[in-house]
């Protein structure tokens, strides 16, 4: 969750799901369209079908010379520079037959982002990398429809793992985030993404999906961080409006981590240790069967903005933006265990397995397997 004022710069249910998992098909479709990383470089170079950087080469180089549309395959190695990527259609494929031959691309210094694609970059995809060090993002997209991010490491990169923000049509899957102030795997401001099969630790947050809609975010785990994941709708941001996420068939276990976001910085720093799901201020959302375990403060909340803002010392007026409660939430067939034992102290919540603050209309719980809610029952879904 980016400073609301810091954020402004980047002027980034079945047919939407449908739509999702069709165009999460075509990129998964688009792997054989690759050469095995182990073939001769004859089988590649020269025939039109891409360019190799070189251990030891220039990536940013390899994108300056590509046409758009052209695939750059990275073998194995340390590459201290960070990318810019501003044309259509550039794929950067990792080449790794071996644990050994790892391309990672490293913080040359004190750069902000490691991999920067703006919006000519429609249609870019990342695949076997590992991103590391960088001050502020791991992968920061922009204005970028129609993208891949697959087999991803992001490493201590400042405030985020992967940043798409202002997107539509895109991917994000097995891919891996730890270490980050914010959050692991975000997407902000965004329509018709797909997350799934990813892995989050060691983050404030492990994923968030912040501001967007039609997004399906499935099969995750995310453990030892702060917060598994935020669903969230905050003022002051471009987008007003969040409505129809999927949260399904994920693993949240055990975020219980110490918040060690920026004081000075966002809203994550307000963000209570302890929590599996937190479902703030977002329409329309469904939560079903996942698993979330041993969670400090709670399982699955469902609670309005002006909660996690009063945690902030906002006063509500704040909100006037946007409308700060969740409906329409369907909690279904979850199973949750040990949640809420030991939640922060000074919380004006109870620590639970399933917790809703009262407020916003149509939200329902279904067929969960649970020992505590607050309250008590909770309203049942039709």
């Amino acid at each position: 969750m980016k400073k609301l004022l810091q954020f402004s710069y980047l002027e980034c249910k079945d047919a939407w799901l449908a739509a999702i998992v069709f165009m999460a098909t075509v990129f998964t479709g688009c792997k054989k369209d690759f050469p095995s990383p182990c073939h001769d470089e004859d089988s590649f170079e020269g025939k039109g079908k891409g360019i190799i950087v070189h251990t030891g080469g220039s990536i940013q180089a390899a994108v300056d010379a590509a046409a758009p549309w052209q695939t750059i395959f990275i073998e194995g190695g340390t590459y201290n520079e960070s990318i810019v990527v501003n044309k259509p259609g550039i794929r950067l494929i990792g080449l790794s037959c071996f644990a050994s031959e790892k391309v990672i691309i490293q913080n040359p210094g004190d750069a902000e982002n490691g991999i920067t694609v703006l919006d000519e970059g429609d249609g870019f995809v990342l695949k076997n990398v590992t991103v590391q060090n960088f001050e502020e993002n791991g992968v920061f997209l922009a204005h970028v429809d129609h993208f891949l991010l697959s087999h991803v490491v992001t490493i201590d990169n400042g405030e985020y793992g992967l940043f798409p923000v202002f997107c539509k049509f895109g991917v994000v899957e097995f891919c891996s985030a730890t270490g980050h102030t914010d959050t692991g795997i975000y997407v902000g401001q965004s329509d018709s993404v797909s997350v799934r099969y990813n892995e989050a630790f060691g983050n404030v947050n492990g994923l968030e999906i912040e501001n967007c809609s039609n997004v399906a975010v499935f099969k995750n785990h995310s453990y030892d961080n702060v917060a598994g994941i935020l669903v969230v709708l905050l003022p002051g941001l471009t987008v007003k409006t969040s409505a129809n996420i999927l949260v399904s068939e994920n693993n949240f276990e055990d975020n219980n981590h110490v918040n060690f976001a920026d004081p000075a910085g966002g809203f994550e720093a307000f963000v209570p240790s302890g929590s599996g799901v937190l479902l703030v201020g977002v329409d329309n959302a469904t939560i079903k069967n996942n698993k979330v375990l041993n969670n400090n403060f709670t399982g699955i909340a469902t609670v309005s903005t002006v909660i996690l803002g009063s945690l902030a010392g906002l006063p509500p007026e704040a909100f006037s933006d946007i409308e700060p409660n969740a409906d329409g939430a369907k909690i279904t067939d979850n199973l949750l265990v040990n949640n809420g034992s030991v939640p922060p102290p000074g919380l004006p919540l109870p620590g639970v397995d399933l917790l809703w603050d009262g407020n916003g209309t149509n939200n329902c719980w279904k067929n969960n397997n649970y020992s505590t809610s607050y309250p008590s029952p909770l309203p049942v879904c039709p």
